[in-house]
């Protein structure tokens, strides 16, 4: 008998969250980053000894990452952010300059450390938002118009590909992607969602696409043509994100919200896949080489 590629999800024994987003795999700390989007929390989490910390933003946040300065780059309700000792300081407010009620929601880095996140209304009124990216000196341009619901943003191994959802869309697309600049070109649909909705997503690598099905309890993996390779059913409605974690970028952590019945969990599966290695936010053009601290 063959053993499954995908173990069943195991909730992890941390708090319930409302609505768990961004999970990020910290390689230097060897720990999980993820947020509850409303509530305005960090949560980091030491697989080994299972250690659980939580940061108050004080705003809600849709992603946090690494900053190879030090601390963490954050996409909060105002705009980008950098999270450090001195406290909060938004560095980029993109969404003053969007319709009221905005908000920013999940983002990536690029390998060079450009954060990529985007905006959505919280009445989900369509193309309302937009994409954003983030680079050194903390430039931040609009790449990106007329998005409903900005998601999931991930790159093919060799960083040529870049995968992006925006949700109502009901599909994920691919840009050719420049790693040189970033620049993003010839966009157009990767793969069409048959249940729930995408939302965040993963890349691992052999370079298939792994999409968290939010209304669809499942997260899908999908062949780099598009095609589906495998399903992994989840025991929540709503699915948010996923992320490969551990020593080996072989367990994938799964984001969850809830929806008044089941969610708000964050699972954990061991797999046979090996994940990319989730890269931080450079602030600096030129690397001073500090390793991001841990709080």
């Amino acid at each position: 008998m063959s053993l499954p590629l995908v173990s069943e999800p195991r909730a992890v024994p941390v708090p319930r969250t409302s609505l768990g987003e961004g999970p990020h795999w910290d390689g230097h700390t060897q720990t999980l980053l993820w947020v509850d989007i409303p509530a305005g929390q960090v949560h980091r989490l030491d697989p080994v000894d299972g250690s659980h910390g939580v940061v108050d933003v004080g705003m809600p946040v849709g992603a946090a990452v690494p900053r190879v300065e030090g601390g963490l780059a954050l996409a909060v309700r105002d705009g980008f952010a950098v999270l450090a000792e001195e406290g909060l300081e938004v560095v980029a407010p993109v969404t003053a300059g969007e319709r009221p009620g905005n908000r920013m929601n999940d983002g990536a880095c690029d390998r060079a450390g450009r954060f990529f996140a985007g905006t959505m209304s919280e009445d989900d009124t369509p193309g309302a938002g937009a994409l954003y990216r983030l680079g050194p000196g903390r430039r931040c341009e609009r790449v990106v118009a007329d998005v409903s619901i900005s998601n999931g943003v991930a790159w093919s191994p060799d960083e040529r590909l870049m995968y992006y959802v925006d949700t109502l869309t009901g599909r994920v697309d691919v840009f050719d992607y420049d790693p040189a600049d970033g620049g993003m070109a010839n966009r157009r649909v990767f793969a069409v969602i048959p249940r729930g909705m995408p939302d965040g997503l993963t890349v691992d690598a052999t370079g298939h696409v792994w999409v968290a099905l939010w209304g669809g309890g499942a997260v899908l993996r999908l062949r780099p043509d598009g095609s589906l390779d495998l399903t992994v059913e989840i025991p929540a409605t709503n699915v948010t994100s996923c992320a490969f974690g551990g020593p080996d970028l072989d367990v994938l952590y799964v984001t969850s919200a809830w929806d008044g019945r089941t969610g708000g969990e964050l699972f954990r599966c061991t797999t046979f896949f090996t994940g990319l290695p989730a890269n931080p936010y450079r602030e600096n053009s030129t690397p001073d080489g500090r390793a991001p601290e841990r709080w």
